[in-house]
Parts: C-alpha cells; sequence; structure tokens
C-alpha cells in the first residue's frame, strides 16, 4: 500500500499544474494553519514540497495540491510528533486523499482519536565527589531504567490533549514506582500563536541552564522568527531550595512562578533572546540564600546567544543571573554541538557535543543535570549514535568542582534508548 500510495503522490505531482486550472477543490488559503504543519514536516525531511523541491511560498493553492504532500508523508510512516502532525493533516484532507488512490480503511489509522508514542530507556549514572567534602556522599551511583507512554488524542483542528505517563525502577532493590502521569495539558495550536493548559514541559530558551522540569499552569507563546512566551503557574514540591545545600522546610510547598521569554530565532546564522522568571517559595528563607536569611523571592534574569552554522553544527551560550540571592546566584554554559541526534533517530544519526558550565545553586533551581551537578563549575563532553533506527546510544562525562567549599566533582552518564 505504501508503494502504490507514493507512486500515485509522484505521478500528481508531476501534472499539478494541468491538474490545478480545473480541480473541484477548494484553494487553501495561505493562512490556513496546514501551512506550517507542511513547512515544519520538510524541516523534519518527511515532505519534498513539489517535484522541484520547494514549496511555491505561502501562496493560495489547492487542496488536491496540499493532498499530494500529505499523500507522500504518509508512505514514509513517520513517529514522534512528524506522526502527530500528518495524522492531523489526514483527517484533514481525508476526501482528498481518498481520490489520489488512498484507501478509506488505511486512513482509519491516521483518524484515530488517540496516537501513541514512547520509549523504554536505560539508563546509567555515577557521581563522584572528594571525600573530605562532609555536606555530601563522596559517592552515589543509580542503574535503572524507564518506560514511557505519550498519547496525544486530537480534539478538533486546533486543540488536543497531550500526556505523558511515566514508570521508572531502580534495579538496585528492583523497585517500581506506580505509574504516574508526569504530564498532562491541552494545547491550542493556531498560526503563530500556541496556549497551553495544564501538567507541562518548562524548559526555556537558556537550554536547561534554570529549568527542565514541569510547570502546573499555562504558557501562551506567539511569534514566528521573533516570538515570545509568557509562563504562570506552580512547579512541584522540592524543586526548588534555599542555599548554597539546597535547603527545604519540612512542610514544602509548591513554587510559585511567573516569567517571559522573547527569542529571536533562525534555521541558520545568528540567533539569540533574553528572559526573566520571578519565584515564591518560603523555603528560599536560608542564610546561605540571603545575607538576612528572610528573602522567599527570586528574581531571576537571563541572556542567551548562539550561530548556527548548518542544521548539523551549532555553538551557542547562556547566562542567568539571581538578583535576589547572595550565593552563587549565577549561573552560566557554552558548547559546540554537532550532529543530528535526537527523539526517534534515524539509523546513522549521531552528535558530539563538548563545553563548559556553571551551576550555581541558587539560580540553575532545576536545571538539566544529566552531565554537572548542581553547585559545580566544570567541562562536559559526550555523544550519541543510532545503531538502528529508534535506537540510540548516548554517554557524556564531566569533570570539575564545587563552586563554595572546594572539592572536586566528577559525573559519568550513560543511557540506552529504544523509541516507538
Amino acid at each position: 500500500m505504501r508503494k502504490s500510495v507514493l507512486a500515485t503522490a509522484l505521478m500528481v505531482g508531476e501534472a499539478s499544474t494541468a491538474l490545478a486550472a480545473g480541480n473541484p477543490f477548494i484553494d487553501v488559503p495561505a493562512h490556513h494553519w496546514a501551512y506550517d504543519a507542511v513547512i515544519q514536516l520538510a524541516v523534519d525531511g518527511v515532505i519534498e514540497g513539489y517535484g522541484d523541491g520547494t514549496f511555491h511560498g505561502y501562496r493560495d493553492i489547492t487542496r488536491y495540491e496540499m493532498a499530494q504532500m500529505i499523500a507522500k508523508a504518509l508512505a514514509k510512516n513517520p513517529r514522534g510528533s512528524d506522526r502527530a502532525t500528518v495524522d492531523r493533516l489526514a483527517a484533514e484532507f481525508a476526501s482528498e486523499l481518498k481520490s489520489l488512490g488512498v484507501k478509506v480503511d488505511e486512513l482509519e489509522r491516521y483518524e484515530d482519536r488517540v496516537v501513541w508514542n514512547g520509549k523504554i530507556e536505560y539508563t546509567y549514572a555515577s557521581e563522584r565527589v572528594d571525600p573530605e567534602r562532609t555536606e555530601r556522599k563522596d559517592r552515589w551511583n543509580y542503574n535503572g531504567y524507564l518506560f514511557r507512554l505519550e498519547p496525544t488524542a486530537p480534539i478538533n483542528d486546533h486543540w488536543s490533549l497531550l500526556t505523558r505517563l511515566d514508570a521508572d525502577v531502580d534495579m538496585k532493590d528492583n523497585g517500581s514506582t506506580n505509574v504516574y502521569m508526569s504530564r498532562g495539558y491541552a494545547e491550542g495550536d493556531y498560526d503563530a500563536f500556541n496556549v497551553k493548559v495544564g501538567k507541562q514541559a518548562l524548559y526555556t530558551n537558556e537550554s536547561g541552564l534554570i529549568f527542565d522540569v514541569e510547570l502546573s499552569g499555562a504558557s501562551v507563546a506567539f511569534g514566528r522568527k521573533l516570538n515570545a512566551t509568557l509562563y504562570a503557574g506552580r512547579l512541584s514540591t522540592w524543586t526548588v531550595g534555599g542555599g548554597i545545600y539546597g535547603w527545604h522546610d519540612s512542610d514544602d510547598d509548591p513554587t510559585s512562578l511567573q516569567g517571559i521569554n522573547v527569542e529571536y530565532d533562525v534555521e541558520r546564522g545568528l540567533y539569540g533572546g533574553a528572559a526573566y522568571y520571578h519565584l515564591k517559595d518560603d523555603d528560599l528563607q536560608s542564610d546561605n540564600y540571603s545575607a538576612n536569611a528572610r528573602e522567599d523571592d527570586a528574581d531571576i534574569w537571563s541572556l542567551n546567544a548562539g550561530y548556527r552554522f548548518s542544521p548539523k553544527a551549532l555553538l551557542w551560550g547562556s547566562y542567568a543571573d539571581n538578583t535576589r540571592a547572595d550565593y552563587e546566584n549565577y549561573s552560566w554554559q557554552a558548547a559546540l554541538d554537532l550532529g543530528n541526534y535526537g527523539d526517534n533517530p534515524e539509523k546513522g544519526d549521531w552528535a558530539l557535543w563538548a563545553g563548559y558550565r556553571r551551576y550555581g545553586t541558587n539560580v540553575s533551581f532545576a536545571a538539566s543535570t544529566d552531565d554537572v551537578l548542581i553547585g559545580t563549575k566544570g567541562w562536559f563532553v559526550g555523544g550519541a549514535y543510532a545503531p538502528l533506527k529508534n535506537v540510540g546510544l548516548a554517554a557524556r562525562y564531566f569533570n570539575g568542582e564545587y563552586i563554595n567549599g572546594g572539592g572536586d566533582a566528577e559525573k559519568l552518564f550513560g543511557r540506552v534508548e529504544f523509541f516507538f
């Protein structure tokens, strides 16, 4: 079936000019949501556009022409977020696809109310610090795996429900948690406008320097190359702790958060942005957070910038400062990233990265920590490779020292991932 769909799409593509002159379908206006969806699929390599490899700009095209592109995407059987996009397009242009020879029963799986994705990952991590540093253990190891399901259910042309269900197992004691919902939110996606309501990912434009966690609340994003995102909600209990050792009160409450990101982004060339976040939590009242030990707010300002030499080469950095904190109140990182490895990798996809990180405890509250420890500074290297489609291997190494109190810090991290 896939071969027949692709063959039909290619034949129609060669005759698109002739068909457009007398086709019976209503034109697709240039502001229709399908344009951005098709462009994103093109960036991901799922759709090639017309026979000449172009998309003829943001002009009105026929629904028949749009269906040609979708038929090609169906034949590739994409996964992950690309599959969700193709599902939505296939449902919108079902009648046109049928006229191209794509049977309705073949399209039913693309019109399913729920699309399931996920992965199984095995992780090994080992952290080592100077034995003379009595504030922390001198060694910590983790050896376990995670099972993840990520169902997506469309509501209408613009709104969907998205959920992440996780269950992890520590192989040291073979203990397992119950399946828990780490994310669950509704998303509305419009032309140059996106809104999310519920428990969602909070990964901001500093690339993990401050946040790599979940936010329970709302976010609103608007714009294209120049864009802005507003955040408001709460971070879960135990996310934010005050002082250089991340102290928490025994009756910890969630942290309130409001923030804004502004970013100028391009596929190639120079990009950058700025952000501001306000957090409030009683746990910040510590004499290792502020000199008066009564401060319960955090005001974090950040800058980020980078240069994309190509889709496989990026030099970037980010900086953040908490103006309410008196100790370990700034963080920064810089790195060179090479390659094209990501979720649902193709066979042969790879990536290499290297750089320097300084993660101050009182600003990098919930940062990405695969190749660094909170409250440390030092160098890191890493790489990833996909020996098979949807199978990935990754390794990271960090070597540095603690910012406060001295003492060496080292981390080794390895992961095997199976996507579906």
